[in-house]
Formats: structure tokens, C-alpha cells, sequence
């Protein structure tokens, strides 16, 4: 059972609305679904409680920037004394189009260097995983800039359909299971 979501993203104003943080507004979805308020600081992470199905859920925001996520995430399994298979980490994929989104239960970084830091830090690639679809930019060398970049206006409706889909997939997560979840959060729909 899942009992830790992560949103990966870089703290701070200047990143709030990029390509890269979209792991953070997944959270922010959440935490507006469930009307939390505060955040507390620990564990190198703004960290939200919630009950569902009587179970306590931990939603984080690492503030270690994304290429030291595993800092955080090592220190939150720690603190609440859970496996990584007990955590799902949400985070931007450059190689799924804006709008997509795929929810797996296990797999290696595909080169995202957030992921990178978190498989070394707890020693496993065996955890879950949402990734949240960004599109690649159009030359190749424009990668860092690119992630780093706000959405454009004419991105903002389909980012808001596929950060409310990510928010009904985890909820269904939490309520019933990863398992019973993957179809519905895998269908293309936006």
C-alpha cells in the first residue's frame, strides 16, 4: 500500500511554473483536493498529512532541487519508517507528449536525473512511479532550458486536464490499489 507521494520539482519562485515541476503540481492537486492548508518542513521536504481509507499519507515537495531528490527521499523513508515500495514518485517525462501521463510500478530512470538521485540513494529501482508527459523541445540541445521553461499559454488547457487525470489516478491509487489503477491511469483520454 502506498503511503508516501512525492512530487519531484526545484523549490523556489523562479521554477513554480515549469516543465520540471510538474511533479510538485500534482501534489498541489492534491492537496487542494483535500483542502490541507500547512505544510510542515522536514526531512528536506514540505511535507502534507491526510487520512484516506484510515491510513496515513504523506504528500512531499523535496527542497534539495531535483538532481539531490534522493536526499529527501531517503531521509522521508526513514523518518515514517517505510519501504520504497511503499512511495510513488511523480515527476516530468521528456520522452511522453504533453498530455500523457504512464503509472508504473517499477522501471529505471529513463535519464531523468531526479530519478537517478533517488534509485542510488534507496538502492532499488523497484517503487512507483507516475510520469507526467512534457514533450520534448524542438532542437536538441535546448533540453536544460526547455525543462527549465514555463508552459505556454497555449499548453495551460492540456496541462490542466492531465494534472486533474494524475490527481484521479492517485486518488483511485490510494482507495483501491497500484494494481486495480493502471488501466484507468494509463488510458489515453485527454
Amino acid at each position: 500500500m502506498i503511503r508516501l507521494l512525492v512530487g519531484l520539482g526545484n523549490p523556489g519562485q523562479k521554477y513554480q511554473r515549469t516543465r520540471h515541476n510538474v511533479g510538485f503540481m500534482v501534489i498541489d492537486e492534491l492537496v487542494r483536493h483535500f483542502r490541507l492548508r500547512k505544510y510542515h518542513e522536514r526531512c528536506l521536504s514540505h511535507i502534507y498529512k491526510v487520512k484516506v481509507g484510515g491510513r496515513e499519507i504523506v504528500l512531499a515537495k523535496p527542497q534539495t532541487f531535483m538532481n539531490n531528490s534522493g536526499r529527501a527521499v531517503e531521509n522521508l523513508l526513514e523518518e515514517f519508517s517505510l519501504e520504497p515500495s511503499q512511495m510513488l514518485v511523480i515527476y516530468d517525462d521528456l520522452d511522453l507528449p504533453l498530455g500523457s501521463m504512464r503509472l508504473r510500478l517499477k522501471g529505471g530512470s529513463g535519464g531523468h536525473r531526479g530519478m537517478e538521485s533517488i534509485i542510488s540513494a534507496v538502492g532499488t529501482e523497484s517503487f512507483p512511479r507516475l510520469r507526467i508527459g512534457i514533450g520534448r523541445p524542438k532542437s536538441k540541445g535546448d533540453v536544460v532550458d526547455y525543462v527549465l521553461s514555463p508552459f505556454g499559454k497555449e499548453e495551460q488547457e492540456l496541462l490542466s486536464r492531465v494534472l486533474d487525470k494524475a490527481k484521479r489516478c492517485l486518488l483511485r491509487a490510494l482507495e483501491l490499489s497500484l494494481e486495480e489503477s493502471l488501466e484507468f491511469c494509463n488510458r489515453r483520454e485527454l
